[in-house]
C-alpha cells in the first residue's frame, strides 16, 4: 500500500473522480467533505471521511494528522454564496483570512494552502490521477466550427486570458465578437445563461485556465450540465484549454454535443 494522501472535497462529481483516480493507484484516502457542499456518496470512494463547516481549518489538519496524511490534494468547488453565509471559521481560519490581500478565489485557496504546508503538510496536484480526463486537443464534435464561430474564437480566447488575469472569472459569453457576458461570482452556468439570453442563439462559449491559476486546486472543469445549460441558452460552441480543462464523462459530453449540434473544440 502506497502512501496516505488527503483530500478536502468541495462539491460537484470531482472529488468522486479523483477518488476512484488516487484508489485505482494504491493509496488509501482520508477525505474531508463539506457539510451542504460534498455528496454524501462520497464515502463509498474514500477509505475515511470527515465531515465539516465551511472554515473549520483545524479540524481538518487535526484529522489528517491522526490519519498520517503527508501529501494533501482540493477537488470541488465551494459555492460563493455558501461561502459567505454559512462560512463558520474557526481561530485558524480567521488568522489566514487576515492575512489575504483580497478574497479572490486565488487567494483563498492559496492562503489555506500555505497554511497546510506551514503545518508540515505538501499540497499537490491532482493531475497525475485525472489525466484521462483532460480535454483533448482540436475539434471533438462531429460539427467543425464556422468561419463566423472562428472569428468568435480568437476574440473570446484574448478576452477570456485577460478577464484570468484579473482574476475575474474562467468563462466568457461572445457572439459575432460582441461581449455578451463575463463569468463572476455566480458561476460559469449562470454567466451561459445570461449571455444566452441576451444573445439569442448560437452564441459562443470560452472557458480558460486562468494565467495565474495554481493547477494543484484549481482546475477548469466542464461536464453534461454544461452542454444542458449551453444547449437551453442556445449556444452553438464550447471551447476550453486542452489539457487543462477536465471533461467530466467525456464521451456523454461528445454524444450529446452531436445531438444537438454543438462544437467542441480544446485549443
Amino acid at each position: 500500500m502506497k502512501a496516505v494522501l488527503g483530500l478536502i472535497a468541495g462539491n460537484g462529481k470531482l472529488p468522486i473522480l479523483l477518488s476512484r483516480g488516487i484508489r485505482k493507484d494504491g493509496h488509501r484516502l482520508a477525505a474531508i467533505g463539506h457539510i451542504g457542499e460534498t455528496r454524501k456518496d462520497l464515502l463509498r470512494y474514500v477509505d475515511t471521511l470527515r465531515w465539516v463547516q465551511i472554515g473549520q481549518l483545524d479540524e481538518i489538519i487535526n484529522y489528517f494528522r491522526s490519519e498520517k496524511v503527508r501529501e494533501v490534494l482540493m477537488a470541488g468547488g465551494i459555492s460563493k454564496t455558501h461561502f459567505f453565509s454559512r462560512l463558520k471559521p474557526d481561530a485558524r481560519a480567521l488568522k489566514v483570512l487576515s492575512r489575504l490581500k483580497d478574497k479572490k478565489d486565488d487567494a483563498l485557496l492559496r492562503g489555506i494552502s500555505e497554511e497546510l504546508e506551514n503545518e508540515g503538510f505538501r499540497v499537490i496536484s491532482p493531475a497525475h490521477f485525472l489525466r484521462a480526463h483532460f480535454a483533448p486537443k482540436g475539434c471533438w464534435s462531429e460539427r467543425q466550427p464556422t468561419e463566423r464561430e472562428k472569428k468568435d474564437i480568437s476574440f473570446g480566447w484574448e478576452l477570456a486570458k485577460q478577464m484570468g488575469l484579473l482574476d475575474i472569472g474562467q468563462s466568457v459569453v461572445v457572439k459575432d465578437q460582441i461581449i455578451l457576458a463575463i463569468e463572476a461570482i455566480e458561476g460559469t452556468d449562470a454567466a451561459i445563461r445570461r449571455g444566452g439570453k441576451l444573445g439569442r442563439g448560437e452564441v459562443a462559449v470560452i472557458k480558460v485556465c486562468k494565467p495565474t491559476q495554481d493547477q494543484r486546486f484549481d482546475l477548469p472543469v466542464i461536464g453534461l450540465s454544461t452542454l444542458r445549460v449551453l444547449k437551453k441558452a442556445g449556444g452553438s460552441l464550447l471551447v476550453v484549454e486542452a489539457e487543462k480543462t477536465l471533461v467530466m464523462d467525456k464521451d456523454k459530453v461528445i454524444r450529446e454535443a452531436d445531438r444537438n449540434r454543438i462544437c467542441l473544440v480544446g485549443l
